[in-house]
């Protein structure tokens, strides 16, 4: 485990073909992490047939919601919370 809560993190902005359970709209965003899961294979590649060995921490991670969409009307303390394993995690100030 590289991230324990409340660490900022950032998630990476490389680009990736096929499947993958980052969302797009989080590349390059930035948030702190709010829990660590247990360890789970990868689903990325699992997705091509492979063990998604060895398995890796899934964090939850909280984005305020204007940082994600900078549009967004709503309350300026509104986040979104999305799982993330740690492969698609940066650290970040």
């Amino acid at each position: 485990m590289r991230f324990g809560p409340g660490a900022p993190v950032r998630v990476a902005s490389r680009p990736h073909d096929g499947h993958h359970r980052t969302p797009s709209y989080l590349k390059g965003k930035t948030g702190r992490v709010e829990r660590v899961h247990a360890e789970f294979t990868n689903p990325e590649t699992r997705a091509y047939g492979n063990d998604g060995l060895p398995p890796e921490p899934v964090y939850l991670v909280g984005f305020a919601q204007r940082d994600v969409w900078p549009d967004y009307r709503g309350r300026p303390g509104d986040k979104i919370y999305v799982d993330v394993y740690e492969h698609w995690l940066e650290e970040a100030e």
